[in-house]
């Protein structure tokens, strides 16, 4: 392939430095202002989780952090059976890839060209290098700065769930995917740290008379298939796994959560956390979720997600009424008989 397509892409962006940068619009940077999208919810300070991520991108001893990222990269994306496909991508999209946890999972063979784009310019400095040609673009996930039908395939891992305007980020993956193109994406579900979002409340409860939220809100199974329908995708694929991790306690649970850089960022959250509540929370956490070693658990539901922009040459469901046999008539059908060879 030659440099004509990523070129095209490029147009707009500018270097700086090893990342190719553009100046986009973050939600957050001013108080409050709106999403991007009509109706959108405004839930999440984007300017905030860039900070959050810059910080824990900074950290030195920052891949101890990577492990559930490094797990999910591994599972979600061309590597599950779901995902078997059997193609090459000429020019593919890693949307909020960070530190690149899915490229060192691909190979040339089936991505010739990758573009990886994150809001965080930290992570995009740190990216691992893969034998795949790649291209660091610093740009927020809500206003993707590509044209339209650009990318071949278009893949997304654990980033999704901090964008406010979710509808609207899919149908811009859905603009910027060429016809026959396809996106694969990774994003944690709504039943997400159960544990700790329990044991938080129940404790806060008891010593302050009442809770906040200090889990993020998460987007439940049932939204997904419906978000990528609306958004333009056919041939939809979404699945469930859940990915549990032990702890010596909240604290450690806690650490963790903020050297992955995925600290709460909800505009309604409380900023502080009083000690005699995180003793009992953590206290609330052993007792109904503990283990007989003394550790403590923690799912993540990951839920993944195939899309395919539409194309004439996908295989598309018969005519209605179009069938040639009845469902009553199966039972009828007889069984073939077993010939017992001499």
């Amino acid at each position: 392939m030659t440099g004509g397509a990523c070129r095209r892409a490029l147009q707009g962006l500018r270097v700086v430095g090893r990342v190719v940068a553009r100046v986009v619009a973050l939600p957050g940077c001013e108080p409050r202002r709106a999403a991007s999208g009509p109706g959108a919810m405004n839930v999440f300070n984007r300017a905030m989780k860039r900070r959050q991520k810059n910080w824990a991108a900074a950290l030195e001893d920052g891949q101890q952090y990577d492990y559930l990222r490094d797990e999910v990269g591994g599972l979600s994306l061309l590597t599950r059976p779901t995902s078997c496909l059997l193609r090459t991508f000429p020019l593919a999209l890693d949307m909020g890839g960070g530190k690149s946890h899915i490229a060192e999972h691909l190979s040339k063979d089936v991505v010739e060209h990758l573009f990886l784009t994150d809001v965080s310019e930290t992570s995009l400095k740190r990216a691992r290098k893969s034998e795949i040609p790649t291209r660091c673009v610093l740009a927020d996930e809500e206003f993707l700065p590509f044209k339209e039908n650009t990318f071949d395939l278009v893949v997304s891992s654990l980033s999704l769930h901090w964008i406010n305007d979710l509808p609207g980020a899919l149908r811009q993956i859905h603009q910027v995917l060429k016809p026959d193109g396809v996106f694969i994406g990774a994003m944690v579900g709504g039943e997400t740290l159960y544990e700790l979002r329990c044991s938080l409340q129940l404790a806060e409860t008891e010593r302050e008379g009442g809770f906040s939220p200090r889990v993020s809100p998460y987007t439940a199974v049932t939204d997904v298939g419906n978000l990528l329908g609306q958004a333009g995708f056919n041939m939809l694929t979404v699945d469930i796994d859940d990915v549990q991790v032990h702890y010596p306690g909240i604290t450690e649970l806690m650490t963790d959560l903020q050297g992955m850089g995925e600290s709460n960022c909800a505009w309604n959250r409380r900023s502080l956390l009083r000690r005699d509540t995180i003793l009992a929370a953590a206290a609330i956490y052993k007792e109904m979720y503990g283990n007989e070693d003394g550790s403590v658990p923690a799912t993540f539901e990951i839920l993944f997600m195939i899309g395919w922009k539409p194309h004439e040459s996908q295989a598309k469901p018969a005519r209605r009424g179009s069938a040639t046999a009845s469902f009553r008539d199966l039972s009828k059908i007889s069984q073939p008989t077993s010939t017992k060879q001499t």
